[in-house]
């Protein structure tokens, strides 16, 4: 009957279905899963903690994605412009001073004007405004600079007063003005081609500029640390500007006034190795350093090799007497010319007689030269070259220096031409180098443009040569230059001492006759060494004043004089009125004779 219990089943029964089977009890849910559910299956009478809860999640969601958005809305925008102006500003500099603490380069403020295209409204009537306060900005590229999507671009770097008010003026939102620094050079081209220059973000180009970022300057910036112009000490120079300044003048008049090509112009401390001028002409204008990369404008004495004509005489005697293979009394047979290799080899200034050690250096002869060179041979005049320093590459602070010239096969025809001035190109400074060795004492100083004592100088210098074959050279170049080819560089008071070179030069491995590379080279005082001038020009061309002559003696020679009388107070040469009447003495007690100055002394 319907509503009875089944006695069996003890539960009610479907009277048409027959008795049910037991419902299986359902897996219990997780935590998760009874949140879920409760809080979308709710009870209208139940729910209202459950509303709440949900209004207040949305709420705390709300206000973290509304604070998120003013934050990337303001605080962001503004750090990452001001990271952008700060990598944008050109970097402080150090001053650079030449030795005596008078400015060669330093650091100016100059406005910049720059945009925030975001912030632009109107794009192209800001291009129409801005290109009107300033010409010579390109409105195209302009325009596409403030249609890009940075945060921060320039407009013009480095505006004049007048047209940053012309602008401000203008009222334009998203334009604004910065102060950056801009490298200045106060004394135009003196000394360019040992200062160098920067780009307009400061960065060093090339010449001691290049060096200082090489030295760490450039790695403070890449860093992103934030340098304070006060931070950095100033840097001083071996240069002396006074100096530098009368160098330079001297060596333009001299290439005025013997139609050269061009020319480059030295002077070196011996004893400290300081570059204390140097000038190659034509140059350019650092503060606007369009031409530096014209060819024409290399440092010549650096960048430039060349073959250092009968200067590089003064190299080949020295080895021949420290080579023990000769003495100054010794004689050397130049009555006819050396055939070598096919080749005849002549003197410029032929004697045709037997000639002393002495003779062959102020007479330049080729033949007395060459004859030395062949009695040391090719391995022991490689070896000397190297000890002195000409057959690899000079490293000094100027990034900008070039390889010598070798011979690839170097045989004894090599050493006969080398000996006298062909065949082996080098850089006119590394010459000096070498030069300085032979009258210093014989220590092979490398050149430096920073301040060194002479202490620190030579205590890091090798002994190259004997003193005495020092001293030899002294009084050879004395010598030359009381009686010999040099006596254009005879200044009165100074006690110079002096070697001229004159090369033909090699055009696509021809020498040209009619187009000679001519070198002076000048010590003095010549009995206690302290400075070596160089000068070179490029293709002089004979006058009425030379006579027609071109060589070495009548043109770089001269200028080479006229730069010891106008620089010799600033480098505190004061002329001498009594002038040394032993200035050799290691000669003297070496049996050579009485060495004294004067057309009349013994020889």
């Amino acid at each position: 009957m319907s509503g009875s219990l089944d006695p069996r089943y003890a539960r009610p029964l479907d009277e048409t279905r027959g008795p049910q089977e037991p419902k299986a009890t359902p897996p219990r849910k997780g935590w998760f899963a009874r949140l879920i559910s409760s809080l979308i299956h709710t009870r209208i009478d139940k729910s209202t903690w459950r509303i709440r809860l949900v209004a207040l999640g949305f709420a705390a969601l709300f206000c973290v994605i509304g604070g998120r958005l003013v934050y990337l809305g303001m605080k962001p925008e503004t750090q990452s412009l001001r990271r952008a102006v700060y990598e944008a500003v050109s970097r402080p500099r150090p001053d650079i001073l030449d030795r005596n603490g008078e400015i060669l380069a330093t650091d100016i403020k100059v406005m910049s004007v720059y945009a925030e295209p975001r912030r632009i409204i109107d794009k192209d009537e800001a291009v129409e405004l801005l290109t009107a306060v300033l010409p010579d900005v390109n409105a195209a590229e302009l325009r596409a600079r403030l249609s890009s999507r940075k945060g921060f671009v320039w407009v013009k770097r480095g505006i004049k007063p007048k047209e940053q008010e012309d602008i401000f003026r203008l009222g334009l939102p998203g334009i604004g003005f910065m102060a950056e620094n801009k490298r200045v050079y106060p004394n135009g081209p003196v000394a360019a081609h040992v200062l160098g220059y920067t780009n307009i973000d400061n960065i060093g180009i090339a010449g001691i500029e290049k060096y200082l970022d090489g030295q760490g300057l450039g790695d403070l910036a890449s860093f992103g640390l934030r340098i304070k112009p006060t931070d950095l000490r100033p840097v001083n120079l071996s240069l002396d500007l006074r100096v530098t300044h009368a160098l330079r003048d001297e060596l333009e008049k001299g290439i005025e006034k013997y139609k050269a090509r061009a020319g480059a112009a030295a002077v070196l401390d011996v004893n400290t190795g300081e570059v204390i001028a140097l000038a190659s002409l034509p140059d350019y204008n650092p503060n606007n350093p369009s031409d530096a990369l014209d060819p024409m404008r290399i440092n010549r004495m650096s960048v430039g090799v060349y073959e250092m004509g009968s200067t590089f005489k003064a190299i080949s005697i020295a080895m021949a007497l420290e080579a023990n293979k000769v003495n100054l009394n010794s004689r050397l047979d130049a009555r006819e010319n050396l055939r070598y290799g096919g080749f005849s080899i002549g003197d410029f200034h032929a004697q045709r007689r037997m000639l002393s050690v002495t003779e062959v250096f102020t007479y330049s002869s080729n033949i007395g030269t060459a004859k030395m060179a062949l009695m040391v041979g090719v391995e022991g005049h490689k070896a000397f070259l190297r000890k002195l320093g000409q057959l690899d590459r000079l490293v000094t602070e100027l990034p900008e220096n070039a390889n010598p010239l070798v011979p690839r096969n170097w045989g004894e025809l090599s050493t006969v031409t080398i000996a006298y001035g062909h065949g082996l190109n080098v850089a006119p400074l590394q010459a000096m180098m070498a030069v300085g060795a032979l009258v210093n004492g014989g220590k092979l100083i490398k050149p430096t443009f920073m301040m060194r004592g002479e202490d620190e100088a030579r205590a890091e210098a090798p002994q190259v040569v004997r003193p005495e074959v020092s001293e030899a050279l002294r009084y050879l170049m004395r010598v030359n230059a009381e009686r010999g080819s040099a006596r254009t560089v005879d200044v009165q008071g100074y006690y110079v001492g002096g070697k001229t070179g004159t090369a033909e030069k090699s055009i696509r491995g021809r020498y040209q006759k009619d187009k000679v590379f001519t070198t002076f080279m000048a010590v003095a005082p010549a009995d206690k060494p302290k400075y070596l001038f160089l000068t070179l020009l490029d293709e002089p061309q004979g006058i009425s004043e030379t006579h027609g002559q071109r060589t070495a003696a009548w043109n770089s020679g001269a200028v080479t004089g006229q730069i010891i009388r106008r620089a010799g107070n600033m480098l505190d040469l004061p002329p001498r009125l009594d002038l040394p009447m032993q200035p050799f003495p290691l000669l003297a007690r070496m049996g050579f004779g009485q060495v004294v100055p004067g057309p009349k002394g013994n020889l």
